[in-house]
């Protein structure tokens, strides 16, 4: 879900919201009680969650897997070096 940031025109509160992109804006101010809030243009922030394709693909060993999944053991295969045959 985005994190948007508002700014109220009457008292100049800001605040950030976490909110779904269906939802409609905020309006009220929390501060002064004015249906004077307006959405600020800024980079826009979100939150992942649960397992997906952040958290498995694209890992390095070393890393903890944050979903909270048992650390599977790893095999590594090596390669068997067959002696030279001399003829």
């Amino acid at each position: 879900m985005p994190i948007y940031e508002y700014q109220c025109k009457a008292c100049g509160h800001q605040l950030e919201a976490l909110q779904r992109m269906s939802d409609a804006p905020l309006t009220d101010c929390p501060a002064c009680q004015k249906a004077e809030l307006s959405k600020q243009i800024s980079a826009v922030g979100f939150r992942l969650k649960g397992g997906g394709w952040y958290e498995t693909d694209f890992k390095t060993s070393g890393k903890k897997n944050l979903a909270g999944d048992a650390a599977k053991p790893k095999t590594e295969k090596k390669a068997k070096a067959e002696p030279d045959k001399a003829s």
